[in-house]
C-alpha cells in the first residue's frame, strides 16, 4: 500500500525554522521532492533530491534557506527550513519528482506551515 505521511509543520514567526518529515512506504522512487501549495496558487516544487542523494535542486525562492535530505534506512525524506518568510506559508507535500495531480494519485495529507511577520 502506497503511503506518504508528512509531519513537522507549524506556526512560526518570520526568521524561524522548521523541519518537515515525510515517511514513505509501499513504493520506491529514484527521485523525491517537496512541493507546496498556498491558497489560490498551484502546487509548486520547492526541492528535489536526486538518486542516492547525489544531487539536489531548489526553487529560487527557497535556495540557501531550505535543505532537502533523506534517511534511506527509514524511508524518510526531510526538509530543513530556515529563515522562514511569510511567503513560505503553504501546505507542504512530498512525492516523487515531477508528480502532478494527474500523474500521482497518492498525495498525503500534507503538513501546514504558517509564517507570521
Amino acid at each position: 500500500q502506497v503511503q506518504l505521511v508528512e509531519s513537522g509543520g507549524g506556526s512560526v514567526q518570520a526568521g524561524g525554522s522548521l523541519r518537515l518529515s515525510c515517511a514513505a512506504s509501499g513504493f520506491s522512487a529514484s527521485c523525491m521532492a517537496w512541493f507546496r501549495q498556498a491558497p489560490g496558487n498551484e502546487r509548486e516544487g520547492v526541492a528535489l533530491l536526486f538518486p542516492s542523494g547525489s544531487s539536489t535542486w531548489y526553487a529560487a525562492s527557497v535556495k540557501g534557506r531550505f535543505t532537502i535530505s533523506q534517511d534511506n534506512a527509514k524511508n524518510t525524506l526531510f526538509l530543513q527550513m530556515n529563515s522562514l518568510k511569510p511567503e513560505d506559508t503553504a501546505m507542504y507535500y512530498c512525492a516523487p519528482c515531477g508528480s502532478t495531480s494527474l500523474t500521482w494519485r497518492y498525495w498525503g495529507q500534507g503538513t501546514q506551515v504558517t509564517v507570521s511577520s
